[in-house]
């Protein structure tokens, strides 16, 4: 499969960072679907996209590379020993030209690139001489070179992560040309060293390049997964995505296998009994993540626990919000409160840990709220309620929005009370309102609210700095699949860059 430019490095690493650091990998990727809460699963086509711009990494490990001053000797007929001594070792004119690459079910993923050019210049210091004569010189020199690279990596599960042995690495010169400067030796002397040095520099070019992959891929792996680590992370909540098993390769797309424990306060959730199954996925897109009930409800947990669902409303936001049609009357403490009062505040927040269900037709979820309807006027009755609500919620992600439609199939409130030191209850008509109130203004309001959060959380995380394309987002039995195309991501290449060459 013929690509413009090298892309396949990069596929291979963004997969070995991306998977991550894991305290125990199972052998038997059908045993570990059980801990696993979450799967990501790239196919091809995404790798052509990842070919647009990825030169600049294979470039990086060619520049990066740091090659040794060497010494070596040999013993000639007639001349004696002669002496030489490479240094300053440097590459220029690099240019890159066609990368071919295939993925190897159940092995690996094979790449080749052709032609690459480029012109090493250096120094050499050599001497020759015999029992009549002994020679010492330095000499400027260049060589052409034109190499074809492979790398035959195998992805495999050692010491809690997946790794790439990228030990099967070759270079093929099919050009390689030595120029010394001047030409101020005999014709004898410049033979003899593109015979015997050029082959010194074949050595070196290969085993510094190979090492440089290697190197890259580290660095790389680094970046990738500190970028992983940060996006998943907010505050106090965190997120292990150490794999389960070692990725399964097919020749249409690689699957990574992620633990996707929720941490919070020290505390890791569990996952010992998810539903994953290889089918649940298609190759039809580029990009496929696979999340597990039991990954967002130890989110919703933590979230609580970190008094992250509480809002706050006051002054002409909250009369705002009353001007809502409603079919119950308002109660005359209520429209007092809100008309009256230059101080009245609405406060609410998730008092019982919110708990979902993912089936074919939505996300149901189940939640607990309190509200507290605060007047600042002495003698005004304060109002406090809680009420419990079930509803369906439906999400998408477009012009790099996330949007959340909710559908409320259950609000009972389940007390209502009016706090002065007599207290009192409220009678059925005001329950009423308060129920209808938390159907038609508390719920749209919330989901809203979330929705602006949850971008800009998304947006702090760098998702808006990626093209996605057609993005959908697909209920399933206890688990949610969300299915996309998108750009190649420049902006982490570049970090890349900036971090690799520094």
């Amino acid at each position: 499969m013929p690509c413009e430019v090298f892309s396949p490095l990069l596929l291979l690493l963004l997969f070995v960072s991306v998977f991550g650091a894991s305290h125990a990998c199972l052998q038997d990727t059908a045993s570990a679907y059980r801990f696993t809460g979450a799967v990501c699963r790239l196919t091809y086509p995404a790798a052509v996209v990842l070919n647009e711009k990825t030169t600049k990494v294979i470039e990086a490990a060619f520049q990066h590379a740091r090659y040794p001053s060497l010494k070596r000797e040999k013993s000639l007929l007639f001349i004696g020993r002669v002496k030489y001594g490479l240094d300053n070792l440097e590459i220029h004119n690099l240019s890159i030209g066609q990368s071919e690459f295939e993925l190897h079910p159940g092995e690996g993923i094979g790449m080749e690139i052709r032609n690459v050019s480029a012109v090493f210049r250096g120094t050499i210091q050599y001497g020759y001489g015999s029992w009549l004569v002994d020679v010492e010189h330095s000499v400027d020199f260049e060589i052409e070179s034109q190499i074809d690279l492979g790398i035959n990596p195998k992805l495999y599960c050692g010491e809690g992560k997946v790794a790439a042995d990228t030990s099967d690495c070759y270079l093929n010169f099919h050009k390689l040309l030595l120029h010394l400067q001047g030409d101020k030796e005999p014709n004898w002397l410049k033979k003899l060293f593109t015979d015997f040095i050029t082959f010194t520099v074949k050595m070196v070019i290969k085993g510094q390049i190979c090492k440089e992959i290697n190197n890259v891929a580290n660095i790389l792996a680094d970046f990738i997964q500190d970028t992983a680590g940060q996006f998943l992370s907010d505050g106090a909540i965190s997120m292990d995505i150490g794999v389960t098993a070692a990725p399964v390769i097919t020749a249409n797309y690689i699957e990574s296998y992620h633990k996707a424990l929720t941490n919070y306060n020290n505390i890791s959730a569990v996952i010992n009994d998810s539903v994953f199954h290889p089918n649940h996925l298609t190759e039809n897109r580029m990009l496929y993540f696979w999340l597990s009930d039991q990954v967002f409800n130890p989110l919703l947990s933590a979230a609580h626990q970190d008094s992250r669902f509480t809002l706050n409303f006051s002054g002409a936001e909250l009369t705002e919000l009353f001007k809502t049609n409603l079919t119950s009357p308002i109660p005359e403490f209520i429209r007092t409160c809100l008309m009256e009062s230059g101080s009245s505040e609405l406060r609410v927040w998730s008092s019982s840990v919110p708990f979902l269900n993912t089936s074919t037709s939505g996300t149901t979820i189940w939640a607990e709220a309190s509200g507290q309807l605060s007047c600042g006027m002495q003698g005004t009755p304060t109002l406090f309620f809680q009420t419990n609500v079930v509803m369906d919620v439906t999400a998408s992600y477009a012009d790099k929005r996330l949007f959340l439609k909710g559908n409320a199939s259950e609000v009972f409130i389940s007390q209502a009370e009016l706090l002065l030191q007599n207290e009192q209850l409220l009678n059925e008509a005001h329950l009423e309102f308060v129920r209808e109130a938390v159907e038609k203004i508390g719920i749209p309001k919330v989901l809203s609210v979330l929705e602006v959060e949850l971008t800009r959380l998304l947006d702090k995380q760098g998702t808006n700095l990626f093209d996605i394309f057609n993005p959908e987002v697909l209920p399933r039995d206890g688990f949610v699949v969300v299915q996309m195309d998108f750009g190649f991501p420049h902006h982490l290449l570049v970090e890349f860059l900036k971090k690799t060459l520094q």
